[in-house]
């Protein structure tokens, strides 16, 4: 869908057309200098952003105020993306029953601002990916998708988002170098086979060339929403915490968080709980497949369910708490999806981000711990070997950096009690001195 051919954009711009004098204080003064100046560059792209977000304001009127506010800044739109009001009222604007549709202003406007070649605005567009592309999966897969209105609106900026990712890579498929397994390090080289032969078992087709589309077709959805979360991973580095916390809740609402072998591979064997709840889960499946179990559900008495469905739960919840993941990160945030590889590839390497960055806060860590785990019990459902192996490593990974970092707290504690400890006075020395 092309926004500058809808005819509500003609409301749109009426509605804008206030702000104009509001900017008008920030236009830049008259100047000589050219458009290779470093300050003419710098202060046209903050007239810009200046401009984008007065003509957000108006589209926020409960917050408008606050958020026309953050256009003084002398960064704008880093301004607006490191504001936990502005996104939550945005959030609650996408949020809304009635968004997505084609004459959705915000949608227009996130369109709009990501054709923008300033960096900082398509940053800015980025950031609400996670959302915007949760909020539509999770309608268009919903059971009551044939009520819903059009979700155009969210079409058109996963379209512009793809477009710009399809024309950077230039119609070339996206490549991963891959280390020859059979020799006995990375520095091992076979140099009796040919150039070629080495370059071709070295090379692995991440996704391959993408094509031109200009709509969303339900054949092409994952592979347009999965491209626009490669675009997202580029500079997730740069996204601030709450859109990271988003993106991670909903690829645990995805693949289905309430199966309870997503801790598969938190059990120990030599865990001295093995008759307690270790153990706990497999005996309960093995029970429901002696005793006819299916799907939660069983033909006479109906409180044997309830309870091994209750102690399942628990199960999940002490296991979760040994790791030292906060409960709170369990809130469901979307529904179930099919989730094919090349959706699921973009959306593994965003969480192995979260799980692993530097700088991330422990609640992007607990989330994405969260949902790894999730995505594991589905794609174990769902026999994808490609995403069995690359969860698994992740959940080994996560379990040695957090029984690490567990140590390390540990060793800390221990040796700054140690050096508050008093140490008992030492008696003076008595030198016997001969005469």
């Amino acid at each position: 869908m092309d926004f500058h051919r809808n005819p509500s954009t003609n409301s749109a711009s009426s509605s804008t057309s206030s702000t104009s004098s509001a900017a008008a204080h920030h236009q830049p003064p008259p100047s000589s200098a050219t458009d290779n100046d470093p300050m003419h560059s710098w202060w046209e792209s903050v007239s810009k952003q200046r401009s984008r977000i007065l003509s957000l304001a108006a589209l926020l009127p409960s917050g408008g105020v606050a958020v026309s506010s953050l256009a003084d800044s002398d960064r704008p739109a880093v301004s607006l993306l490191s504001s936990p009001f502005a996104y939550s009222l945005i959030s609650s604007a996408l949020s809304s029953p009635k968004s997505g549709s084609g004459s959705d202003r915000l949608c227009q406007w996130l369109y709009e601002t990501f054709q923008s070649s300033d960096p900082h605005l398509r940053l800015l567009v980025l950031s609400f990916l996670p959302l915007l592309s949760g909020i539509y999966l999770s309608r268009v897969h919903s059971s009551d998708s044939s009520s819903l209105p059009s979700l155009a609106g969210f079409e058109a900026v996963l379209l512009a988002v793809y477009s710009s990712e399809a024309k950077s890579r230039a119609g070339k498929p996206l490549l991963v170098q891959i280390p020859d397994l059979s020799q006995p390090s990375l520095y091992h080289a076979p140099r009796n086979k040919p150039v070629d032969d080495r370059s071709r078992q070295s090379v692995g087709v991440l996704s391959p060339p993408l094509e031109p589309h200009l709509a969303v077709k339900s054949t092409k959805r994952a592979i347009i929403v999965g491209t626009a979360l490669d675009c997202y991973y580029k500079q997730v580095s740069q996204m601030p915490a709450w859109s990271k916390l988003d993106f991670c809740k909903f690829a645990a609402a995805w693949a289905g968080q309430d199966c309870p072998c997503r801790t598969k591979l938190d059990r120990d064997e030599d865990n001295h709980h093995e008759n307690g709840n270790v153990n706990g889960i497999g005996h309960i499946r093995l029970l429901r497949e002696d005793s006819g179990f299916s799907n939660g559900t069983r033909s006479g008495d109906g409180d044997e369910v309830d309870y091994e469905d209750d102690v399942i739960k628990e199960v999940v919840v002490v296991e979760m708490n040994t790791l030292g993941i906060n409960e709170e990160n369990l809130e469901t945030k979307g529904v179930r999806i099919p989730l094919p590889w090349e959706l699921l590839r973009p959306v593994v390497t965003i969480l192995g981000h979260c799980l692993f960055g530097p700088l991330n806060s422990q609640d992007v860590k607990d989330s994405a711990s969260v949902a790894v785990r999730c995505l594991y019990a589905r794609a174990s459902h769902d026999l994808a070997p490609q995403a069995i192996l690359a969860l698994q490593s992740l959940i080994r990974l996560d379990k040695n950096a957090r029984a690490a970092a567990t140590t390390a707290a540990t060793v800390t504690t221990n040796a700054s009690s140690n050096a508050n400890t008093p140490s008992k006075a030492k008696k003076p020395e008595i030198l016997l001195v001969s005469k």
